[in-house]
């Protein structure tokens, strides 16, 4: 037996889902309250007490950088002197205590602060080997008559001293990990004022959204009981009008639907003679009708008309198939070279991506970055699978040489020429003549220039690039440019370094000069910046046009600021909002490097 839904049931259904949706309400008032009460525990109970314990360590750090002043400029025995014991007391007892809490803390942060903290800790011993040094040096009061000594700690607590470095180091460390903790806490703070927000839209709301549900589930349930019967009264007063119903009404297993079933019956039996006419007319002769009797003049007169029409049809449909034929081999034919081409595409398609991890393997790794420049981002954003841009880092002879190099097109073409590039950097850098960054260039436009068979009139190929050097200690960074240049942002400006207008691969013995090797004194915090001009030349914006080098370098100030981390992700963030839904024109490269 069916189930039938009658009115009385849809009368409950109505009032059994307001209900439900009452109780709905005040589940999630409930979950509400448990998420903002989890939340209060976290800020209480990690993130809170996460800073504080990253400012006591910080503060510590302070202390103890002021207490190994002390100790060198106090002649004294370290039984005799109170700072020195308070110096003896924050390294043996208090850091210890805030580590063993930090430990505990970190527990409950990320991977990568884990790893800060850790490094954090690691420096903090040795900064303390670093007091031992001091402490051996001036561990009496004749000791600091030892002009020797004496020098040798000043040197060591004086700036550019292993004292003065670690400790700052500590100090920028730590306040880093303290803006992330107080970000964390600022966040699920305001989660949980979010959270109570929406409790209270609920409680405001509540009575009144349940009071509007129950007026229109009540109006919902009489219109499904008074409707159906007024559009029974209206095809009843069509009917005697001679008027068919333009549609049926829904079946509905209720007393309402068997009025509705008894309906239909009586349409049917007046619709069939208007239906075999309608479908005489689209080309169903095949369609079932008996004339209502042998005086039916009108039914006998519309069999005779589907006869005739059916023979013209037959006749019709002959040449129809002829035609059809030739349609579906054609068809045929442009499937199969349909098919080809798509398992060509697969084909160039894998053979992209395998270009691609070659084209990867030529990237210095992470490891070898972080290694070389642990204080520098790259921000590489190809165009498509494989990419005309890339990026080239080395070290000989106590320098760090890195590049930033755009090769003729992109894609595919680009990416060829990029593995050409790379082997004569290689090339040129290994030949050890080539001790600048202007050598290597001169070298590597002969070499590309020899590797194309490129002579005067050709279709020049070749690259623009920039390229530096640093050595570690040193308060200079040396660069040359084959037209692309370099920035530096030092308190707010843009120190712009120009290269030479000519690409690599231009190289002609009479015409072609050889290129400039700058020598650039930079400061402790400046920015460096080598890009490629992808960034600059990508179309966006409200008005679609490029963004353009002044805009690019607006940007690269106001990001300066920020640790390399930040600034690659504030780039990447600033690049795609400004592109939108339009089209990468070209691959991106942008290389990073903070002066420590």
């Amino acid at each position: 037996m069916s189930f039938r839904f009658t009115i009385g049931k849809k009368i409950g259904l109505g009032f059994g889902a307001l209900i439900i949706l009452t109780v709905g309400v005040f589940m999630v008032t409930n979950t509400t309250l448990n998420q903002s009460k989890q939340i209060n525990d976290q800020i209480n109970d990690i993130y809170n007490p996460s800073v504080a314990a990253l400012e006591e360590l910080k503060l510590l750090g302070y202390r103890s950088k002021l207490l190994i002043y002390t100790w060198v400029y106090s002649p004294s025995s370290t039984d005799d002197n109170p700072d020195k014991l308070r110096l003896n007391n924050l390294t043996f007892q208090d850091f210890p205590r805030i580590k063993k809490r930090l430990f505990e803390l970190s527990e409950h942060w990320t991977k990568d602060e884990q790893f800060m903290i850790t490094s954090v800790f690691s420096d903090f011993e040795d900064l303390w080997n670093y007091h031992n040094e001091i402490k051996s040096l001036l561990n009496s009061f004749e000791s600091y008559n030892d002009s020797e000594n004496k020098f040798l700690a000043e040197f060591e607590i004086g700036e550019g001293g292993r004292i003065y470095e670690k400790t700052d180091e500590i100090i920028f460390q730590l306040d880093d990990l303290i803006k992330r903790q107080k970000l964390k806490s600022n966040k699920v703070t305001e989660e949980m004022i979010s959270s109570f927000d929406l409790l209270q839209f609920l409680v405001r709301y509540l009575g009144i959204g349940l009071v509007i549900g129950g007026i229109l589930i009540a109006i919902f349930t009489t219109r499904t009981i008074v409707k159906p019967v007024y559009s029974l009264k209206n095809i009843l007063l069509g009917l005697s009008k001679g008027i068919f119903p333009s549609q049926k009404l829904k079946p509905r297993n209720d007393e309402i639907g068997e009025m509705v079933e008894a309906m239909d019956t009586l349409v049917e039996g007046l619709k069939r003679t208007k239906d075999f006419a309608e479908q005489v007319g689209s080309g169903n002769f095949e369609w079932e009708y008996q004339p209502l009797s042998e005086a039916d003049d009108l039914g006998h007169a519309l069999i005779k008309m589907r006869d005739d029409l059916e023979v013209n049809e037959r006749e019709l449909e002959n040449k129809v198939k002829e035609r059809t034929a030739e349609v579906v081999k054609q068809k045929e034919e442009l499937e199969q070279q349909s098919k080809r081409i798509g398992e060509l595409y697969t084909q160039v398609t894998d053979s992209i991506r395998y270009a691609k991890r070659l084209q990867e393997a030529i990237l210095p790794p992470p490891t070898t970055v972080k290694k070389l420049l642990p204080n520098c981002f790259i921000l590489y954003k190809p165009k498509d699978i494989v990419s005309g841009d890339f990026y080239w880092m080395d070290e000989k002879n106590g320098k760090v040489y890195y590049s930033a190099v755009d090769c003729t097109g992109h894609g595919v073409p680009g990416a060829f020429m990029s593995i050409v590039a790379y082997n004569n950097i290689q090339t040129a850098f290994n030949d050890p003549t080539n001790s600048t960054p202007a050598n290597i260039l001169n070298a590597l436009n002969k070499g590309i220039t020899k590797s194309l068979h490129q002579k005067e009139g050709n279709t020049r190929d070749g690259m623009d690039m920039a390229i530096c050097a640093i050595e570690k200690g040193k308060n200079y960074i040396e660069y040359a440019g084959a037209n692309n240049a370099l920035y530096i942002v030092r308190n707010g400006q843009i120190l712009e370094t120009k290269p030479n207008k000519q690409a690599i691969g231009s190289y002609n013995e009479e015409e072609t000069k050889e290129f400039t090797n700058h020598v650039i004194e930079v400061q402790k915090e400046d920015m460096v910046y080598i890009f490629s001009d992808g960034y600059a030349d990508q179309f966006g914006g409200a008005k679609g046009k490029k963004l353009m080098y002044k805009k690019f370098r607006q940007v690269l100030i106001e990001n300066a600021a920020l640790n390399t981390y930040e600034q690659q992700a504030h780039l990447n963030n600033y690049i795609e909002n400004w592109k939108d839904k339009l089209e990468q024109v070209d691959d991106i490269l942008v290389i990073g490097l903070r002066i420590s």
